[in-house]
């Protein structure tokens, strides 16, 4: 496995691991600014975790996506 697409897939993950809970520290910190309550947060936010999934999957199972711009520019 490229180090880089290793790398991209990990920061990906991190990224929806920040999003949802019950870790999702910048869903909270966003609930607590705009004095939303999480449960009315979580449903609209559905679709948009979907996107989020799917976008994941297509990084991991098709590495020409997150290489495209290094190869691109000759640092592969």
């Amino acid at each position: 496995m490229n180090p880089v697409h290793f790398g991209i897939m990990m920061v990906a993950n991190l990224c929806i691991g920040l999003l949802t809970p019950p870790v999702g520290s910048a869903l909270f910190v966003g609930c607590s600014i705009s004095g939303v309550k999480i449960q009315q947060l979580i449903k609209p936010l559905l679709p948009f975790y979907a996107a989020l999934l799917i976008a994941l999957m297509m990084i991991v199972y098709i590495p020409q996506i997150s290489l495209f711009i290094p190869q691109l520019l000759g640092l592969m």
